[in-house]
């Protein structure tokens, strides 16, 4: 498992018209992933964090980093479980070995995506 953060702006755009997320604003998200498989007997690791922040981290820095979320295709309704399902789908042909995707929004709100659509 590795954490990751990263900022961004979003509204929702289905929920009513007097629900707070309703209006703009925005989160300072974190983005654990895991892994699992096999630990490999040479190097005792499922795999290299080094490698895992190679496949991660562009996808965070240029695609959703102080971006609109909405304005992506995909996030027209960025929901923490729509953002999950997204970065899950971008990375599971890069990541062989992906278990889940939690998005967390704030300190209390987050949600676990594993793979199930």
């Amino acid at each position: 498992m590795r954490r990751y953060r990263f900022e961004a702006a979003h509204r929702l755009p289905a929920v009513p018209a007097d629900h707070k997320c309703f209006r703009l604003h925005g989160h300072s998200y974190g983005v654990v992933v895991y892994v699992e498989g096999d630990v490999e007997a040479d190097t005792g690791m499922v795999i290299e964090f080094a490698e895992l922040d190679a496949v991660v981290e562009p996808l965070l820095r240029d695609e959703l980093d102080h971006r609109y979320l909405n304005d992506l295709p995909g996030l027209e309704n960025p929901t923490a479980e729509h953002l999950a399902q997204w970065l899950w789908r971008r990375l599971q042909n890069k990541l062989p070995m992906l278990k889940a995707v939690e998005v967390q929004e704030t300190a209390n709100c987050a949600v676990v995506y594993e793979g199930r659509d």
